[in-house]
């Protein structure tokens, strides 16, 4: 008898045949509509393995409806969608894709660092609503991008990804990381500096880190006031790490200039959310690693991790914390 695979997204065929050359494998099919969790808690009685991707909440309650669940193949670096404990504590193995979306999110955090600072999206509009009559010295005057500094909590592989393109645009790159790298700092002329420090210190401030229980919440109210009324925070690693209600007040009382976000505390972020409401943020909607060639590599990845497991081999990127 073939092992039973669930998938909770529609992935491309090729993607998809490859698993069915050798398991039974059923597809939530819908592209817009995310898998019901009452689908998805009936789905994962019989399977053996489960492809998800962050959106799925996988919990103690799901899991323990899993009785053949060998392996989680998550389709993405994070995996705070996860009960890992509880996972492990079941024998089921859990694993992610790290490596292969570095190099495009971290093109993607470049790309949204630059149209924030220089007004890319609301030119765009300014123009598009007809109200490029005339010319003047300030109009929709930004941020300089090159000379600044930039400040990277996080620096892992997509860290190290940003702060290669800032060198390009001869950017004075601060980082703060709960280790020190010093073979980056040599290579990448960084400056290791204190949280605060970085805050205070830099004109652009990037949110790169995993949400943890220690990183939840990492910029609020308090750390926002640290800032420079000039300076600009990026976050494309989880919304969960700014806190959403002190951005808000810091951009509406201009306490800090602007802000850019891939990410949201609750995602499909809601049309209503009252951030959304101000200029001074440019948002999108979590699309750091969507470039196509880098989603095929993500799938293929995942699609490898979950047939490893099934075959009785070892996973190449299971989690093991």
């Amino acid at each position: 008898m073939k092992q039973k695979v669930y998938i909770t997204r529609k992935l491309p065929d090729e993607i998809v045949d490859r698993m069915r050359e050798k398991y039974e494998v059923r597809m939530w099919e819908e592209e817009e509509i995310p898998v019901p969790r009452e689908v998805l808690e009936k789905e994962i009685e019989p399977v053996d393995g489960l492809f998800c991707l962050l959106t799925e909440k996988i919990d103690q309650p799901l899991l323990e409806n899993a009785k053949n669940l060998k392996v989680v193949a998550n389709m993405a670096v994070g995996y705070n969608n996860i009960d890992v404990d509880e996972a492990r504590a079941r024998g089921v193995v859990v694993t992610n894709t790290p490596g292969v979306l570095t190099e495009t999110t971290a093109d993607l955090t470049f790309a949204l660092l630059m149209a924030t600072a220089r007004r890319i999206p609301e030119a765009s509009e300014y123009l598009r609503h007809g109200k490029w009559e005339t010319w003047s010295p300030m109009q929709l005057t930004g941020q300089d991008v090159h000379g600044a500094t930039l400040g990277i909590i996080g620096l892992g592989r997509i860290g190290e990804a940003v702060a290669r393109r800032a060198k390009g645009f001869n950017m004075n790159v601060l980082y703060h990381n709960r280790s020190r790298h010093h073979e980056a700092e040599e290579a990448l002329d960084l400056q290791y500096v204190e949280f605060d420090e970085l805050l205070k210190e830099s004109d652009f401030v990037c949110v790169l880190t995993p949400l943890t229980k220690e990183t939840e919440n990492m910029i609020g109210r308090e750390q926002l006031a640290k800032m420079k009324k000039t300076a600009i925070l990026i976050n494309t690693a989880r919304g969960g790490i700014v806190n959403e209600d002190a951005l808000y007040d810091a951009l509406k009382n201009n306490e800090i200039w602007a802000a850019g976000l891939d990410v949201f505390v609750k995602e499909p972020v809601s049309v209503k959310h009252r951030l959304l409401t101000l200029p001074n943020l440019v948002t999108i909607p979590h699309i750091g690693s969507a470039s196509i060639q880098t989603r095929m590599k993500m799938a293929e990845v995942a699609a490898m991790n979950l047939m490893c497991v099934l075959d009785g081999e070892e996973a190449p990127n299971k989690i093991r914390e």
